[in-house]
């Protein structure tokens, strides 16, 4: 953004909340988040816990970037597409999972979950394909956790449900560059999240060669507009993710999606229908699969029933204020 708002000022619109989700997803029962109350609407700030505050810090360039000004792109669309979001639960709360997104045509699925096998994800596939039906898509998300070659066996072990592409399947470029060279004879995809987001360059995965699509959050890019500039530059269809952030942070998503020259796939922004409650009301939740665009106000009563303690409210008051100060260097 072009000037960084004063600290004194951020911390003076800041409300922290801990938000329940409706089944554990990365470890977590709750979603913890900063919102603040900015100039230009509610923003959100919410990295995950485990991130060092260099890799924070791109979250609050976002935050501050979508609470105090508007994005200079115009939109080009007024409604988002999106899919569901199925973690690795049992088989038998599959469909309810899914169900809790309403009518989406796409499930993206959790594999190569910690303690899982692949006749798990083999399994859980299996029924999504079952419930979605011949005309349903069906995405896998594997967050880098396996080798090459776990990787292409899991590929070829599932590719008889059709997917429409594998994201994150590897950890590094080379090694998605290398499955897709193995796998460049079966129709699916591979997807790039990690290698875009969580890198200091975000290129890289393109000019390799080592990814069909690319998945982005405007969180971590650092806003929207940096997140456009990227796909711009990458040459590459998108699909917009969230961080399973609540109603105000994935209306930041639907901006960004709104904005993109080309919307080929379903985005990953119907999460809010994984959190048990949430902070607008009604939340950003997905409507005959598709969610709107628009900027997303928090609830005042959702903001005192989801306040978080002195203790954890301390705790992101003080990895805000070490952000900012990374910002302003």
């Amino acid at each position: 953004m072009d000037a960084l708002p004063e600290l004194d000022d951020v911390l003076a619109r800041l409300h922290v909340v801990s938000v329940p989700l409706v089944t554990r997803f990365r470890g977590v029962d709750r979603r913890e988040a900063v919102l603040l109350d900015g100039p230009s609407g509610w923003s959100e700030f919410s990295p995950f816990l485990e991130y060092d505050d260099a890799e924070a810090s791109s979250w609050l360039a976002a935050a501050l970037d979508f609470g105090w000004r508007d994005s200079s792109a115009p939109a080009v669309r007024a409604s988002i597409p999106v899919n569901a979001t199925l973690p690795a639960v049992p088989l038998d709360r599959v469909a309810a999972t899914i169900s809790l997104f309403g009518e989406c045509r796409t499930v993206k699925i959790k594999v190569a979950e910690r303690g899982e096998t692949l006749a798990d994800d083999v399994a859980r596939v299996r029924e999504t394909r079952r419930l979605l039906g011949p005309a349903g898509r069906i995405r896998l998300d594997a967050n880098g956790a396996w080798t090459v070659d776990e990787a292409e066996h899991a590929v070829r072990a599932l590719e008889q449900f059709d997917l429409e592409y594998v994201e994150q399947p590897c950890a590094t470029v080379p090694e998605l560059a290398e499955l897709r060279r193995r796998i460049h004879r079966i129709d699916v995809l591979v997807a790039a999240d990690e290698s875009v987001r969580k890198t200091a360059d975000p290129l890289a995965v393109a000019r390799a060669g080592a990814a069909d699509l690319l998945v982005i959050k405007a969180a971590p890019l650092g806003g929207i507009d940096r997140a456009l500039a990227i796909v711009a530059e990458a040459g590459l269809p998108a699909v917009v993710s969230s961080a399973l952030d609540t109603s105000i942070g994935l209306a930041m998503g639907a901006e960004l999606a709104a904005r993109l020259p080309e919307l080929p796939y379903d985005c990953g922004l119907g999460t809010a229908a994984l959190l048990a409650d949430d902070v607008a009301a009604p939340p950003l939740r997905p409507d005959d699969g598709t969610i709107a665009i628009g900027r997303v106000t928090a609830d005042p009563d959702a903001l005192r029933r989801l306040a978080a303690d002195s203790e954890r409210t301390a705790w992101w008051r003080d990895r805000l204020t070490r952000c900012h100060a990374l910002l302003a260097r």
